[in-house]
């Protein structure tokens, strides 16, 4: 690439004492490792249709289930930050507040789940499949947290 995107600065006799990045090499890093999708719009517009029309799922749906579940599930964090971090009370109004964003969590679930067509119940029975297969005693155990399966995700 040419430019160091990070260098060692020097301070007094010879001691390094931090590094410095190259915003505008790390910028331009980036653009090189980035794909033609998430650079060009016709790339991503090409790349949409050639999903949709060769798996069935259905793209649009399945980006709003996705982007939505990411907003959604922030918003449900910046709840639990607030109670945790910054003295929000975690009263009967926080609770229900809490409990609408998951609902919203779920609305965009369902959303992933129908553009994928997905039986979500089928969904539920995997990761609960999953997670016996996980921790065979049926009880948590951090060594198998840790170590899991070949494939288990």
């Amino acid at each position: 690439m040419g430019t160091n995107i990070i260098t060692e600065l020097e301070h007094g006799k010879g001691v390094k004492m931090s590094k410095q990045i190259d915003l505008n090499a790390y910028k331009e890093f980036v653009a090189k490792v980035t794909s033609n999708e998430s650079s060009n719009t016709g790339s991503l517009t090409g790349k949409l249709k050639v999903l949709e029309n060769t798996t069935g799922v259905n793209i649009a749906s399945l980006l709003t289930g996705a982007i939505g579940m990411a907003s959604e599930g922030g918003e449900f964090s910046e709840i639990v930050k607030k109670c945790i971090f910054q003295g929000k009370p975690l009263d009967e109004d926080t609770i229900f507040h809490a409990k609408r964003e998951l609902g919203d969590i779920m609305w965009y679930w369902i959303t992933s789940c129908r553009a994928l067509g997905l039986d979500p119940n089928e969904v539920i029975a995997e990761n609960v499949h999953k997670l016996e297969s996980r921790y065979p005693d049926g009880d948590f155990n951090i060594w198998y947290s840790e170590n899991r399966k070949d494939g288990d995700l």
